[in-house]
């Protein structure tokens, strides 16, 4: 089985398991791991043998917080722009539309990048110790790996507009009760827990399933993708961009000038 820099593969009972294992980053999403995500879940899709791929983050502080700022804050618009065309392409529309089912095992935070990771996974659990953001507004800027309509689409537009636009976490708790995950369990027993539901999955059609995940995503629109990778590349060329990822970065108050 191939080595990866920044995540981990393994395999059992027809269970195929990718852990995102980037500890002193909390796991944040880069380029490099994106690429190997992408690789990964292209192997274990086109093994007939796995038919179940669980995705989660190593250690328990978070499944991924987020993308990582430093690798594009310099950006200007069009490059904006292709960070999240190509990010979506390569990973998170590829998840949302992979045949194997995909199940986002929440282990701590997940944030920006990373909760748009879950949002495209096709089913949710999560640690009692979870929390879960788009935290991007904060930045100057906003979702760009399809945040802006899978949250509304899973949890409505009401809710989603309140998690965008005040950028702040919600505990595992309220994740479920906004439908968000669809199951709460002890940090230790979670990824038995995504076991178990894999096992459930795993006593049906895989074609069935497959053409499943087919019809029920096309139900929605995706030219509001395309807004979004639009809007997210306009972000960059604003000051707000700019004062937003400096604060970050220097670990200070941001002071939005609102241009």
């Amino acid at each position: 089985m191939r080595t990866y820099q920044n995540i981990t593969t393994e395999t059992e009972s027809a269970i195929g398991i990718i852990t995102i294992n980037r500890p002193k980053q909390l796991n944040a999403l880069n380029k490099e791991t994106i690429a190997e995500l992408h690789e990964a879940l292209d192997n274990f899709n086109k093994d007939k043998t796995i038919r179940v791929i669980i995705v989660t983050g190593s250690g328990e502080k978070a499944f991924v917080a987020g993308a990582d700022i430093k690798e594009f804050m310099y950006f200007n618009p069009v490059q904006g722009r292709e960070l999240a065309a190509k990010g979506q392409e390569l990973l998170f529309d590829f998840v949302e539309n992979l045949e194997t089912p995909v199940i986002a095992a929440i282990n701590g935070f997940a944030l920006g990048g990373g909760l748009e990771l879950a949002l495209a996974s096709h089913i949710r659990i999560a640690s009692d110790n979870a929390k879960m953001g788009l935290p991007e507004v904060s930045l100057g800027v906003i979702p760009g790996y399809g945040g802006t309509q899978r949250l509304a689409q899973i949890i409505g537009k009401g809710r989603a507009m309140e998690m965008i636009l005040t950028a702040e976490m919600i505990n595992a708790d309220k994740a479920l009760n906004y439908g968000l995950i669809t199951e709460v369990v002890p940090q230790t027993e979670l990824i038995t827990a995504a076991k178990n539901k894999a096992q459930k999955l795993m006593k049906n059609s895989p074609k069935a399933q497959s053409f499943a995940i087919k019809a029920i995503n096309a139900t929605y629109t995706k030219a509001g993708f395309e807004v979004e990778k639009d809007l997210f590349g306009q972000a960059f060329d604003t000051e707000d961009f700019k004062e937003g990822t400096a604060a970050f970065v220097e670990r200070r108050k941001a002071e939005f000038a609102g241009k």
